[in-house]
Order: C-alpha cells, then sequence, then structure tokens
C-alpha cells in the first residue's frame, strides 16, 4: 500500500449493498482503512501515531458533553450512509451505543452524533466536499481539523442541502461545540502537532 488514498477497481454493480459488502470483506493492511466514497472503494492509511494525541484529546473532551447514551471512540467503525451511498470511517466519533447491537461489520450513520476528521492534502478533497456533503446531511455535528495550517473547523445544523452553520478558529483558541454538546473546547494541546513547517500533516 501507498502513504496516500487507494482506489480499487471492482465490477461495477450499481448497487450500494453490494458495493458494502465488498468493503466490509476487505482484507486490509494493519493501520489502513476502507471507505466508499463515489462509488468507488478507497483505501488509506490511518492517521500519524503523533495525531493520536489530538484525537485522544478530543474524545476525553467531548465524552463527558455526548447525549445521553452516546460514547466518543477513536476506534475504526464503518458508518453506513445508505441516503447518500456512502460508507465512511471518521477518524473519531461519538455515537449511540445501540448502534453496536447489531450484527454485521458496519454501524448506522443516523447513530452519530458527531464526527471528526483529522485532513491533509491528499484527503482534503475527500474531507471538504464528499464528507463533508454526506455528513452535512444527518450528522449533527462535524469537526474537520486541517492539520496543515493548525485550524479546527466546527460545522453544525444538518439539512437535505448541507450544513446550516460553520465556524472556525486557529489552534490554541476555545471554539464552542453547538448542541447536543454545548461546551467550549480547548484546543491549546494541539499546536505542538498542527501547522509543521514542511510536513504533510494528519494522514500521512
Amino acid at each position: 500500500m501507498t502513504e496516500h488514498p487507494t482506489t480499487i477497481d471492482t465490477p461495477p454493480s450499481g448497487a450500494f449493498e453490494d458495493m458494502l459488502r465488498i468493503v466490509e470483506e476487505l482484507d486490509t493492511p494493519a493501520g489502513y482503512k476502507a471507505e466508499l466514497v463515489r462509488g468507488k472503494i478507497v483505501v488509506s492509511p490511518g492517521p500519524k501515531l503523533r495525531y493520536m494525541k489530538v484525537m485522544r484529546s478530543l474524545r476525553l473532551q467531548l465524552g463527558p458533553h455526548a447525549p445521553v447514551g452516546n460514547e466518543a471512540d477513536v476506534t475504526p467503525i464503518l458508518f453506513a450512509f445508505p441516503g447518500s451511498e456512502r460508507a465512511c470511517g471518521p477518524d473519531l466519533h461519538v455515537a449511540d451505543e445501540s448502534a453496536f447491537d447489531a450484527e454485521g461489520r458496519h454501524a448506522d450513520g443516523a447513530a452519530l452524533s458527531l464526527v471528526a476528521e483529522l485532513t491533509s492534502d491528499s484527503t482534503k478533497d475527500v474531507d471538504w466536499i464528499d464528507k463533508m456533503e454526506t455528513y452535512g446531511r444527518i450528522v449533527p455535528v462535524y469537526l474537520l481539523l486541517d492539520m496543515g495550517i493548525g485550524e479546527i473547523n466546527v460545522l453544525w445544523d444538518p439539512s437535505p442541502k448541507g450544513y446550516r452553520s460553520r465556524t472556525n478558529v486557529p489552534f490554541g483558541r476555545p471554539v464552542r461545540i453547538p448542541a447536543p454538546f454545548d461546551f467550549e473546547l480547548d484546543t491549546t494541546g494541539f499546536l505542538s502537532t498542527g501547522a509543521d513547517a514542511g510536513d504533510e500533516a494528519g494522514h500521512p
């Protein structure tokens, strides 16, 4: 595998469930994840180890403010969005625990209350366009961390046309995480991992 997202050629089936089944059955290398994006299977590397610090900080801060019955986690989980014919594995998710009672290898995207992606030059198009469109129809809050410039974008209020509201601040400043969380996120701990000169941050 390369250090950049790779598209896997698959026989055209035209059926979302068939493509989803292929994604679930892929034997991806350790540290990689497979997602269904724009009708294609994309295999990409997970975050660099040093970005786990940011993900851990997000998980610890979000957890106490999560809706009742929801848990924040960084475990790689595939969430399906049948209405958009997408299947995404966010870097961090907050979801209703009942979603994981089901059989199978993917969870229902409708169970999500928040997702977070740590983006880089190689994943920006997917995170800013495809995932924003997918999440923006159903997920209450989307955190998009641009690790290259050291900035966090908060998007909320989903609609059939995407998120209606957005704000962004540089790492080091607090940012309000809207309902159903309603708290100030401390980003000072993100400073040492973002906007590194000469380094393509986020995913390799």
